[in-house]
């Protein structure tokens, strides 16, 4: 079943891809201010609120959970807002939802000198019977257009039930994904007080459960008019803490459990991943910033995969589009959206995706599905992710060698000009396992390193100590072991990370220089020697991966093999452990 659901949704988005017509603005000033053609002087705040302690303790003081239950309460009451729904009525219908978030756009903006700039992106296509859509955004224009690029934080609005298009049922969709499209205005409250170098966009789209259509629409409309991202942060599923008796993989742990500290960060690659280098600056402006600060820590956890198994979100057509992106999602899920399943009781992509229940029977919602102080923890790391990517420095570039098997030799080779970098450097996991800082040198050799193959990036630092995206990713073998016959001499099988894995893994393969093969791939086996599967693989100059999840394998020791042409390359040893 997941696996059909894979390839169903595979095909659904590959088919409709830029299908969308007629992409539009409905606010010329907006369209210019995304293109970074206007003057920041016109959108100054009378006191410019943007050092960085400021801007990341004041999204921390601010962000309410009483204001994120308003807004989770105010869309549930649009019945059904799915994307083919009623656009006509003040009340109920996708219509009325919409127009409610542009009046909360205009409602921050008054509150913060005019400087939030509403719109729609409007755009043409047949979805569940309606032709013309309207993405809801806001744009906080940057003090700088020396970088036109922007920072989009995005959640999508529309809901559904059992069937993708009905717009008779109740379709609240409170958990997927009022939660999201809550916590896109409440950062739009918030954040606007502020001022960033960069433009921030705040989006709600639509289309997401028919087939990502609204985020469709604007990475094409960027792609078109030349509109830069430095990077998307998406919000779907990010407010509950119930694990259902069901939940896509990689998920939560089993039914009825809770989890109020934990935040899954999904995004595309492993190695030289601009995605996974994104939610690592994340995770670490999250440690650095806030964490001091906080009274209740959150694990924040960087997964192997860009989704759960057989899933997608809006992050996906901006990846697609080479833009830096990924996605938030709660810990636990409350369904895996097999609504089709028989006996399948969970909320998600139901009419029970509701409010909530009433434990004393008297019709009284007194247990809410949403935890409000929970999302309100997930809508701070977003800000303040957003907020010193909106101010950071930029991304610099480096060499890497490899001196002795013991040590690496970094050199910064672009933007020069700061005072400091921030090396980062991992080997089995998604993160980093350490992150070193240089000051006053474009040089430096990290010495007496044990055996392993290592990742490494560099930040550029500001003045403020505020760090850049990380650069371009290399990699360097300190193990001193090859192992490899004569037919592939220039390849390189390497460790599968991260290892142990939870329901997905990557199998990377370095390739020194260019080879000539017909066809490769990895074969992985049980501890019996059974194929449990076969993945083409690329043999590229560089780093080649593939991505390695688990479907009904038992937990235990796997082998994987390299073959080329029909010959075994190299074989390594992975652990799944469920």
């Amino acid at each position: 079943m997941k696996k059909s659901i894979t390839l169903v949704f595979a095909w659904l988005f590959t088919f409709t891809l830029f299908a969308q017509t007629n992409i539009l603005c409905t606010n010329p000033v907006s369209a210019q201010i995304l293109a970074g053609n206007y003057n920041p002087s016109a959108y100054l705040a009378a006191t410019r609120l943007n050092r960085p302690d400021t801007i990341s303790r004041g999204i921390l003081a601010n962000v309410s959970p009483d204001s994120l239950k308003k807004s989770i309460l105010k869309i549930a009451t649009f019945r059904n807002h799915n994307t083919g729904s009623d656009t006509l009525s003040s009340v109920n219908g996708i219509g009325a939802a919409r127009r409610w978030v542009f009046s909360k756009f205009q409602q921050y903006s008054s509150a913060n000198q005019n400087r939030l700039i509403p719109s729609y992106l409007q755009f043409t296509l047949n979805v569940c019977g309606i032709t013309q859509h309207r993405n809801i955004f806001a744009v906080l224009p940057g003090t700088d257009t020396t970088d036109k690029s922007i920072i989009i934080i995005e959640g999508h609005i529309d809901s559904r039930c059992e069937v993708v298009c009905d717009t008779a049922c109740k379709a609240e969709g409170v958990e997927d994904n009022a939660s999201g499209t809550a916590l896109v205005l409440e950062l739009a409250r918030v954040m606007s007080k502020y001022s960033y170098a960069h433009s921030i966009v705040f989006m709600v789209t639509i289309g997401e459960e028919q087939g990502l259509y609204g985020a469709q629409a604007f990475a094409m409309y960027a792609q078109q008019k030349g509109v830069k991202i430095k990077a998307v942060l998406n919000n779907d599923v990010i407010g509950g803490i119930i694990c259902g008796q069901t939940s896509s993989a990689p998920g939560c742990p089993g039914p009825g459990n809770l989890d109020s500290t934990q935040v899954r960060l999904f995004s595309f690659g492993a190695f030289n991943s601009p995605h996974k280098g994104l939610s690592r600056f994340i995770k670490l402006e999250y440690k650095e910033e806030l964490l001091p600060f906080v009274s209740l820590p959150m694990i924040i956890n960087i997964m192997a995969p860009e989704d759960r198994t057989g899933r997608g979100g809006d992050h996906i057509p901006f990846r697609t589009l080479n833009y830096p992106a990924m996605r938030f999602t709660s810990a636990n899920e409350d369904g895996n959206a097999s609504v089709t399943t028989p006996g399948y009781s969970d909320r998600q992509h139901s009419v029970r995706d509701t409010l909530g229940a009433s434990k004393l029977n008297n019709g009284v919602i007194d247990s809410f599905f949403v935890n409000f102080p929970y999302l309100a923890r997930n809508a701070v790391i977003n800000g303040n992710a957003a907020g010193m990517l909106g101010i950071g420095p930029k991304q610099p570039d480096m060499q890497l060698t490899a001196p002795s098997l013991t040590s690496l030799r970094i050199q910064v080779t672009k933007q020069t000009g700061y005072k400091q970098y921030r090396i980062g450097l991992r080997s089995t996991t998604n993160d980093w396992d350490s992150v070193y800082t240089i000051t006053g040198t474009l040089v430096d050799t990290i010495k007496n390193l044990p055996p392993a193959v290592y990742n490494v990036s560099v930040m550029s630092v500001d003045t403020n100590g505020i760090e850049s995206l990380p650069s371009t990713e290399y990699t360097a073998n300190l193990t001193g072991v090859h192992e490899l016959t004569e037919i592939a001499k220039d390849l390189e099988l390497l460790q599968n990370k991260p290892n142990p894995f939870d329901e997905a893994t990557y199998i990377s393969v370095f390739v020194a220089k260019s080879v000539t093969y017909k066809k490769a791939w990895i074969s992985v086996s049980d501890n019996n020697g059974r194929q449990v599967r076969q993945m083409p693989i690329k043999l590229e100059p560089g780093m080649n991966e593939v991505l390695f999840e688990e479907s009904a394998e038992k937990s235990g020791i796997y082998l994987y093999t390299l073959m080329v042409d029909g010959k075994a390359v190299q074989s390594k040893r992975m652990v799944f452990a469920n």
